[in-house]
């Protein structure tokens, strides 16, 4: 199975769900990994991806419990949302424009938390020199937490299903603009591997 960088930040956005939350929602869920994750956490989830054979793989895997999950092939640009305690999109926002976390910010529950994990590229040869110089430590030790995180919960992704990959297009100064400007009072922090780790949480 090819090395998923995503899955050693995991527990990284676990860490944002707010307490007392009950319902969640997934975008681009992919074969579930996350959905499942959050399901063990005790939430309802509602997964949705736009690729039908990964939804299906999803739903092949089953659910560890004690939360409910709900799989949905749809576009979530135009999907109806209902309301939603934590939601959150793993390397999926830059499938679809920016301004889609508008959409999800009005689907948060008052005091809910949106936590995008996103992909984008540096802004300047400083931030690229950082992200390598950082990159090599931090690859084996993703690679071994992401090994235990699997034996402890969830499960690997499938062998033979691979959510489609897409290439980030945004910088990060331009991440952090559109950030401020949709979602006022949000954070995004810089992680490795061209990552951030975008959090807001409605009034």
């Amino acid at each position: 199975m090819p090395f998923n960088h995503n899955h050693h930040y995991h527990p990284l956005l676990l860490r944002t769900v707010p307490e007392g939350a009950r319902t969640a929602l997934d975008i681009g869920c992919g074969t579930g990994l996350f959905a499942r994750r959050l399901a063990a956490s005790g939430l309802d989830v509602e997964a949705v991806d736009e690729a039908a054979e990964v939804v299906e793989a999803a739903r092949a895997l089953g659910n560890p419990g004690p939360g409910k999950i709900s799989y949905r092939c749809a576009d979530i640009t135009e999907a109806e949302l209902g309301r939603y305690d934590f939601i959150s999109g793993l390397a999926s926002i830059h499938h679809v424009p920016f301004e889609t976390v508008a959409r999800l910010r009005d689907a948060l529950e008052p005091g809910g938390v949106l936590a995008i994990l996103g992909l984008g590229r540096p802004s300047s040869p400083a931030e690229l020199g950082k992200w390598l110089l950082a990159g090599p430590p931090l690859n084996l030790a993703a690679r071994l937490i992401v090994h235990l995180g699997e034996r402890l919960n969830g499960g690997p992704e499938p062998l033979g299903v691979v959510p489609p990959v897409k290439a980030e297009t945004m910088t990060m100064r331009q991440i952090r603009r559109a950030s401020a400007s949709l979602l006022p009072g949000s954070t995004v922090r810089p992680l490795a591997f061209w990552r951030y780790l975008l959090v807001y949480q409605a009034g």
